[in-house]
């Protein structure tokens, strides 16, 4: 099978990047192919304007979806956006690997789907859902948080399926994927080497048997 994993953390000894490695090496070894984004690394720009595009439908008035459905119809996206976008039409699952910053993506991250996940090839009106253009495709999330399990509860930070509720229903579903349990690794700075260690095993383990889930 072919995999996608999107790293959004500018740390490269962190955490998430050991998740990333390792996730990287067990699908491999498990015979899948497998493709990166780095954002970081990559120095992958977030913002979103005209640059986006090597078309342009109305040079007067920037409406940057009806540049995207212009850009879809005429070839006109930018190279890195571009090159995105095969991945994430290439792969059969996508697993984004991220700490949790204000209850949502790292800035790079969230400005990599503003730019990857565009109107005319991703969604459209009406390929929403159980249309979307993503349908048949599955995602992942793999995250770390700084606060630990016991504050993610409706009388405090909301629970953690509140918390991803608007990426996995508003982002990954929206585009018509379909989301499974999310990994979610708590209070990752407060925990012990061996802790850790044993987090990366559990991680190899399930993604042994990913495609069964």
């Amino acid at each position: 099978m072919k995999i996608l994993i999107i790293l959004a953390h500018p740390e490269p000894k962190s955490f998430n990047a050991a998740m990333y490695h390792s996730a990287i090496k067990t699908l491999e070894e498990n015979g899948h192919e497998v493709k990166t984004s780095d954002l970081y690394r990559m120095n992958f720009n977030p913002v979103s304007d005209r640059n986006n595009f090597t078309t342009m439908k109305n040079d007067a008035y920037f409406n940057q979806q009806a540049e995207e459905h212009f850009a879809n119809e005429n070839n006109g996206f930018a190279d890195d956006i571009l090159a995105e976008q095969d991945k994430v039409e290439w792969c059969d699952l996508m697993i984004w690997q991220f700490p949790l910053w204000w209850f949502s993506v790292p800035a790079i991250l969230k400005g990599w789907v503003d730019k990857v996940f565009t109107m005319g090839r991703f969604y459209d009106n009406g390929r929403i859902y159980d249309t979307g253009m993503l349908k048949g495709k599955k995602a992942l999330l793999s995250l770390t948080t700084g606060g630990p399990e016991k504050n993610y509860v409706t009388t405090k930070y909301g629970s953690a399926d509140q918390v991803l509720h608007p990426i996995e229903t508003g982002i990954l579903e929206f585009a018509g994927l379909t989301v499974l349990s999310p990994e979610i690794n708590f209070s990752i700075e407060r925990i012990t080497d061996e802790e850790r260690k044993m987090i990366l095993e559990k991680w190899s383990h399930r993604l042994n048997h990913i495609f069964a889930e």
